[in-house]
């Protein structure tokens, strides 16, 4: 899976739709847990319904990064996806 890229001085939300697994299941987002390579950092983060969000600065032009992140539900599952982000400089 794979966000729009940004620019290295960007900082923008990203976030993950998780409403197909949470219906399936008809389950909650109880917690969440971003994991970030070095050369990008998380300003902050939030879970709004079904869906988790991350404020994102930092890259390196020409840089591709892997995202990580792990939800809990209410039910008791884990779920993890990982993002795929570019940097280019603008």
């Amino acid at each position: 899976m794979q966000w729009p890229p940004k620019d290295p001085d960007d900082v923008l939300d990203y976030s993950i739709d998780w409403s197909a697994v949470l219906e399936a299941d008809g389950d909650t987002i109880s917690g969440v847990v971003w994991t970030f390579p070095d050369g990008l950092t998380k300003q902050s983060d939030s879970i709004e319904g079904s869906a988790t969000f991350a404020w994102i600065s930092g890259g390196t032009d020409g840089a591709r990064y892997s995202v990580g992140c792990r939800i809990t539900t209410a039910g008791g599952r884990i779920y993890d996806r990982t993002m795929s982000i570019s940097v280019r400089q603008s």
